[in-house]
């Protein structure tokens, strides 16, 4: 390596020969360097010897972006650091790690480090990527309950005690389940500090939830049953009361009666697209992405659920050439699917106008579960779990078996189950309770039960489910 009196005019004039790299040695520096390449890339560097005996070199800049004054001037600051026993190339890393602390200084930028490494699949910590309506949930409980709290406060300043009284003022208010889905927010935000080495502890974990949360148990009643669809199919459920109107949207109505029929979430209900149903054939595919389980999920659809998906789409003024398209749209933006909470808010007012308290609409899922596998349809616990999109049911089988090696949807199974739920609720909400509660011979049964031949059945019932 030559040694030089660097100057700037020398500098500007050197231009080193195709696929060439030339080092210069500056005579009025001892270490520094200047690295040039024929692309025109002029770098400087510091040499010199670590304290472990090692020769190293640290990068400086760019010329002209870095002068050569600046350079030498850099470069005695570092051989000072270097006689007193610092180390260049140490100061480097502790200044990128303090401007990468420093980035995420605040509880708000380390959540909205967080969401990006959540959305690009960085960060997985189940193994698998969070789903969008997953997401789009934890940012509505950030917005709604974190976001007044914590988001300006430093990181350092976030102690146990903070996080706990955030959560006694959500219980103080009434809050119940959400408390401890908005306690799972912040765990989560920490453990991916804590993995990104941006924090050291998590202020979220070491005590119990806030809400002693019980599983629900509740169950609708057949007579429950027949008010609420009363109440929908009437052509405008309106009741006043304390002076207030209770009104129920017509999408919102056939909505809650697909919930109703094909026992599927809320989340899966509103976010129904045209692109993901055949009509033709009775099936409503469901893509993985809107799954809970992350895995496809084919739903058939029975003929009366056929026709209420027709009237939906007739509500949402969706041309009739269009492919795609949300079939329960938002009220003020077609092009997006209704919020899930929309159903929640219906059935509030809904319970009011039938005058039965404490039931949700995920409690009409449990219900048709509940009906499947009881003497009425007598499901195998198998097929309806599939019908309810559940992946763990292996139905006896090894789960590996089940994950990986058996992608059946058990179509024909699953048809004969929600053909025969669909027929049970139909007559429920359309008759009284039986007269006749003496037990029949099960083919007799259905035939009295869903009222119909089986020569005109397109979907007859399958033996094997029962």
């Amino acid at each position: 390596m030559a040694t030089v009196a660097l100057t700037d005019r020398y500098l500007n004039s050197l231009k080193p020969l195709p696929r060439e790299r030339i080092e210069l040695s500056d005579a009025g520096c001892p270490g520094l360097v200047l690295r040039a390449s024929h692309k025109g890339a002029k770098v400087w560097l510091l040499r010199y010897r670590g304290h472990d005996g090692r020769n190293a070199r640290h990068r400086l800049g760019e010329y002209p972006a870095m002068t050569l004054k600046t350079a030498r001037l850099e470069a005695g600051r570092l051989r000072e650091l270097i006689e007193n026993g610092g180390d260049p190339l140490h100061e480097k890393r502790e200044a990128k790690e303090q401007a990468r602390q420093d980035a995420v200084a605040t509880f708000g930028k380390l959540i909205d480090a967080y969401w990006t490494a959540c959305e690009t699949g960085e960060w997985q910590p189940k193994r698998k990527r969070k789903r969008t309506s997953t997401l789009a949930y934890e940012k509505r409980l950030a917005e709604r309950h974190i976001q007044p709290v914590l988001y300006d406060l430093p990181l350092s300043t976030i102690k146990r005690s903070t996080v706990k009284s955030l959560l006694r003022e959500m219980v103080r208010k009434g809050i119940t389940a959400q408390t401890n889905r908005v306690q799972a927010v912040i765990r989560q935000v920490y453990n991916f500090g804590i993995s990104e080495e941006l924090v050291e502890i998590n202020p979220a974990m070491g005590f119990p939830p806030f809400h002693a949360q019980k599983p629900r148990l509740r169950i609708w009643k057949d007579q429950e049953l027949r008010l609420l669809w009363r109440a929908l199919t009437e052509p405008e459920p309106r009741k006043a009361i304390k002076s207030d109107e209770i009104f129920v949207g017509p999408q919102v109505r056939v909505a809650l009666q697909l919930a109703m029929l094909l026992l599927q979430r809320r989340t899966e209900i509103v976010g129904m697209d045209l692109s993901e149903l055949d009509l033709d054939q009775g099936v409503w595919r469901i893509s993985p992405d809107r799954m809970k389980s992350g895995r496809p999920h084919q739903v058939p659809l029975p003929p009366y659920s056929v026709e209420l998906i027709r009237k939906a789409i007739t509500l949402s003024s969706l041309p009739s050439d269009r492919m795609s398209g949300p079939v329960f749209h938002d009220p003020r933006d077609t092009t997006k699917p209704m919020q899930p909470a929309a159903l929640t808010r219906a059935m509030g007012r809904l319970r009011e106008l039938i005058g039965v308290d404490d039931l949700t609409v995920h409690d009409l899922r449990r219900t048709g579960s509940t009906a499947l596998t009881s003497e009425r349809l007598r499901v195998s616990p198998l097929i309806r779990s599939k019908v309810l999109g559940h992946s763990s049911d292996t139905g006896g089988g090894a789960q590996v078996s089940s994950t990986h090696y058996d992608m059946n949807e058990y179509m024909v199974d699953k048809r004969s189950a929600l053909k025969g739920w669909e027929a049970l609720l139909l007559k429920i909400v359309s008759d009284g309770p039986a007269r006749d509660s003496k037990p029949r011979h099960p083919i007799v049964m259905r035939t009295v039960m869903f009222g119909l031949e089986a020569a005109n059945d397109p979907w007859p019932i399958s033996s094997a489910s029962h």
